[in-house]
């Protein structure tokens, strides 16, 4: 699962940082959670590709959603034909079809929005899940996103199979999926003779602009990557509380009951457009895991938890 931050800037672009947009490659499948302006030219820059088959919106704030028109034209000129979904807090859906519209334009591909409730599934993908859950930001209806992966199956003991007389080829499979597997001499091996107990998949969690909330702490225990807001150092806490924000030090705490792994802060005020390390250092020093702020373009390989990379 390979994280690529696009735009990692606040409410105001600057020439380091562009609005809110990350992009999730899992397994091939592209995702994308926010789109703001200019989104469509950071995936040409930091080459993520285009294909994306779902977009994630937390809030109709313009540096959210106004990279939408562009990058769905763009498609548009390329003569996509694959339908996009797009996820969006309840009372979505008509103010970004007009997005969509603007000027009368009408895509010659299927665009269908979503209006998904905090608490629920956004999307279920198989063997992962996108669920929703509410936040807390001014003046509007928003909410973030954990990418959930189902466990996995546990590790094959090959050599207690081989030491039960079962023997190496196709069996060995068989009894991996949680087929039992009869020998020559009658004798049955079951899967949980040689198949460890099942190992949890990977936790993505991404809030979008929002204080601290509780909500991010219960949608996905021990998250491997959590990506909250952290607009202002502390030394702005007030205009963080004010503008319905965090500091770095308040996404670390969140990040630390959540049990998180990793910690990403994101929405990084123009403010701090030349030097963003009193976010990162507050962070870190609230945190134990590993806390950073992102440049645009950075990219991110999220590790299994038990760092196996399988």
């Amino acid at each position: 699962m390979r994280v690529t931050f696009l735009g990692t800037g606040g409410a105001v672009p600057t020439t380091e940082r562009g609005p809110s947009a990350l992009l999730v490659n899992r397994e091939g499948e592209r995702l994308l959670f926010d789109c703001g302006e200019g989104t469509q030219r950071q995936m040409m820059r930091f080459g993520t590709g285009f294909t994306v088959s779902h977009l994630f919106v937390t809030h109709l704030h313009g540096d959210h959603v106004l990279g939408i028109p562009g990058l769905v034209q763009t498609w548009d000129f390329n003569d996509r034909e694959e339908p996009l979904v797009v996820h969006a807090p309840p009372g979505s859906k008509r103010h970004l079809r007009n997005l969509v519209e603007s000027g009368g334009y009408r895509p010659g591909f299927p665009i269908n929005i979503h209006e998904v409730k905090p608490g629920n599934v956004a999307l279920s993908g198989g063997d992962y899940e996108v669920r929703t859950f509410e936040t807390n930001h001014r003046n509007v209806r928003s909410m973030g996103y954990a990418l959930v992966e189902d466990d996995r199956r546990g590790r094959f003991d090959r050599e207690k199979a081989e030491a039960l007389g079962v023997p190496v080829g196709p069996a060995f499979g068989r009894l991996h999926e949680g087929e039992s597997v009869e020998l020559e001499d009658g004798t049955v091996v079951r899967p949980e003779q040689v198949v460890g107990e099942s190992r949890p998949g990977r936790r993505l969690v991404y809030t979008g602009d929002t204080r601290p909330v509780d909500a991010t702490v219960e949608v996905a225990a021990e998250p491997d990557l959590l990506v909250h807001d952290a607009t202002f150092a502390d030394d702005r806490a007030d205009r963080a509380r004010g503008t319905g924000h965090s500091t770095g030090r308040e996404a670390a705490e969140i990040a630390s009951r959540a049990g998180a792994r990793r910690l990403a802060l994101t929405h990084i005020s123009s403010r701090y457009a030349g030097d963003a390390s009193p976010i990162e250092r507050e962070a870190q020093a609230a945190f134990d895991g590993e806390a950073f702020v992102p440049d645009d373009g950075q990219k991110f390989e999220v590790p299994y938890p038990d760092a196996d990379g399988e």
